[in-house]
């Protein structure tokens, strides 16, 4: 009988969902989760059909803090301004999800529990699912990370363009 090597995945203590590439893979199939590697087109389309569903919670906030009728134009700043505010908290949950995966993508040892909280343990990944997990890492996860980061960076652009046409705004009327 031949003994496995160490680096076997064969005797990998990790419980299998707790493993980086197993949980990097439910993520990337999860509904809301798997956003952030569609196509730009698909992206932008799925951000627009909640920003949408966000206007219908948003709207009726807005239009009692602001009169539709005297007030359209600060109606309509707090309305794009809560839409924004509300997606990006949205974006930053699951920019949270990624990271946290690629984090552990990335980390050189594996922090797991076998049966609770109270038993926690540490693997050291061998050098072969270390370099797999830094090229899953790089390729896969990264992209969607920046992805999520240059919306946060767009919303809170818009957010910060909103309050400042509304400040100008208040002050010239």
């Amino acid at each position: 009988m031949k003994p496995m090597r160490e680096s076997s995945p064969q005797i990998c203590p990790v419980p299998i969902d707790q493993q980086p590439v197993n949980e990097y893979e439910a993520l990337k199939s999860a509904w809301l989760y798997s956003w952030g590697q569609v196509d730009l087109l698909s992206y932008g389309k799925n951000l627009t059909r909640l920003a949408l569903l966000i206007s219908f919670i948003v709207s009726p906030i807005a239009s009692a803090s602001f009169s539709v009728e005297k007030q359209p134009v600060q109606c309509g700043f707090l309305i794009v301004l809560g839409i924004c505010l509300l997606l990006s908290l949205f974006v930053l949950r699951l920019m949270l999800g990624w990271r946290y995966v690629g984090d552990r993508l990335g980390a050189e040892t594996v922090t797991y529990e076998e049966s609770g909280w109270y038993d926690g343990q540490v693997w050291r990944k061998p050098l072969e699912v270390q370099t797999r997990d830094q090229l899953i890492l790089r390729y896969q996860v990264n992209p969607v990370l920046q992805r999520w980061q240059n919306t946060l960076k767009l919303l809170g652009a818009t957010m910060a363009i909103d309050i400042l046409i509304w400040t100008i705004f208040r002050f010239l009327h």
